[in-house]
């Protein structure tokens, strides 16, 4: 856990998350749960919090409107604090932004929806577990298809244009095959 000076602080969360809804909602579950909650909705004002503040834990939504993606904000909290655990919530699950956001500094990736237990069990996850089952199943060509999509996403910051054009497909067709795609 991080060195911070009390246990009050220790028990501070950061939940970065654009969605007022979802934070508020977030925010009071964590509230009952004794953490002290701050709010970012952007890497600014992620930034903002870390220079008067330190957390030892996050939770980062994957996709904030605006130009920095929940990678860049798990990226500052790691640089600010390595000891932070850090769980990145995501609507767009794909391998490669777990990948990315582990890399990054992110303890645990989890698909929305989520909850507060679920997110308290990845802050106490962060070891790994090397007796994770190895499942024998191939990954289908669906599964490669929708694992490309997101990859490029992320690489265009989510970009859907950028994104078709680099995929080699109409933008339309990109949307609504996100559409009819759901995250399991």
């Amino acid at each position: 856990m991080s060195d911070v000076g009390n246990e009050d602080e220790q028990r501070t969360l950061l939940l970065v998350e654009d969605d007022e809804a979802f934070a508020r909602t977030l925010r009071r579950s964590f509230e009952r749960r004794g953490y002290a909650v701050l709010n970012a909705s952007s890497l600014e004002t992620t930034e903002a919090v870390l220079a008067e503040h330190s957390p030892g834990y996050a939770v980062v939504d994957l996709k904030l409107d605006g130009e920095a993606s929940g990678l860049a904000c798990v990226q500052a909290l790691h640089t600010h604090d390595p000891d932070m655990l850090i769980v990145v919530l995501t609507g767009y699950a794909s391998i490669a932004t777990a990948v990315e956001a582990v890399k990054l500094g992110a303890c645990h990736y989890l698909a929305k929806p989520s909850n507060t237990d679920d997110i308290e069990a990845a802050f106490n996850q962060a070891e790994g577990n090397t007796e994770v089952k190895i499942s024998g199943r191939q990954t289908s060509i669906k599964t490669l298809e929708w694992e490309r999509i997101h990859q490029t996403l992320a690489e265009t910051d989510f970009n859907i244009s950028e994104a078709a054009r680099r995929l080699g497909m109409h933008r339309r067709t990109l949307a609504r095959k996100l559409a009819k795609q759901q995250v399991k």
